[in-house]
């Protein structure tokens, strides 16, 4: 089990990373970790050449920038986290809520379960995203999740990707498929899932991220206190 102690030194070495690419670190970083996986929630992380570009209705470019950055700096994010605590990552997803300067980067374990944890309101949440999947793209063949503290639900699905996102993919315009299925599939969860019924939770964010060579997506829905 990770202690105190591990999630600070991530969240430590994390905020120098983000200071060193980006020229200012965030407000904060709270990590979480279990045997599932490692979820770093960071608030007020925006830079004031990032905040122009939205200021100035940017919102492509500073998308396009902020990419550019964190595929240079998951790598070393990614080794730091195995080589010095140990923690063997399957692969990273991130997303950011512009509205509030906020982000999330979670790394799957190698050794995750593709099992469900049991909680209430499972089934539920389960119907939902698949209910909103379909309607976006297509029914995921595997829908899996697990809380990773008493606010964040982490909710993975696999299987999900129709044949005009691959072929798009195939010719290169991941990015901009990543960026308006976020768009789109945000507003669909926020407009269209009953997520905060099914466990009696008020609902505060939402990210989502994909991994499109494994045809995989993370959904990390953060609530508000009880």
């Amino acid at each position: 089990m990770y202690t105190t102690d591990h999630t600070n030194q991530i969240a430590s070495y994390t905020a120098k990373l983000l200071r060193d690419r980006f020229g200012k670190g965030p407000e904060s970083i709270h990590v979480s970790a279990n045997k599932q996986c490692v979820m770093l929630h960071l608030r007020n992380f925006i830079g004031p050449v990032e905040q122009f570009l939205l200021n100035q209705k940017e919102e492509q470019v500073f998308r396009y920038t902020r990419e550019l950055m964190m595929q240079s700096l998951l790598p070393e994010l990614e080794a730091y986290l195995e080589q010095e605590m140990d923690m063997k990552i399957d692969d990273l997803y991130y997303d950011w809520g512009l509205h509030d300067a906020s982000g999330i980067i979670v790394g799957l374990l190698a050794n995750h379960s593709r099992s469900s944890e049991t909680y209430n309101g499972r089934d539920e949440v389960h119907n939902q995203i698949k209910r909103v999947t379909s309607i976006v793209q297509k029914k995921p063949e595997r829908v899996y999740s697990w809380w990773v503290n008493p606010k964040t639900l982490i909710v993975v699905r696999e299987g999900l990707l129709i044949l005009l996102e691959k072929e798009m993919i195939q010719l290169g315009y991941d990015e901009v498929l990543r960026t308006t299925k976020r768009k789109l599939e945000k507003r669909y969860f926020e407009e269209e899932a009953s997520i905060s019924t099914a466990v009696g939770r008020k609902l505060s964010e939402i990210y989502v991220d994909w991994d499109f060579d494994r045809n995989k997506s993370v959904i990390v829905c953060l609530f508000k206190d009880p």
